[in-house]
C-alpha cells in the first residue's frame, strides 16, 4: 500500500477539525432558549432575613 505524505495527513486533520468545529457551532447556536425574565422576577420574592439569634 502506498503511504501518505505527512502534508496529506495534516491537511486531512485541518479539514476534519474545521468541519467538527463548524458542526458543533451550528448545533450550539441553532437553539435559542427562551427565558422570560419578567416571569422569573415575579416568581422570585425576596424574603427578609430575620435571624433569631
Amino acid at each position: 500500500m502506498p503511504q501518505m505524505a505527512p502534508i496529506g495527513w495534516l491537511s486531512l486533520f485541518i479539514i476534519f477539525t474545521i468541519t467538527f468545529i463548524l458542526f458543533n457551532m451550528m448545533n450550539y447556536y441553532s437553539i435559542l432558549p427562551s427565558s422570560p425574565k419578567s416571569l422569573q422576577t415575579k416568581l422570585i420574592k425576596s424574603n427578609s432575613l430575620n435571624w433569631k439569634w
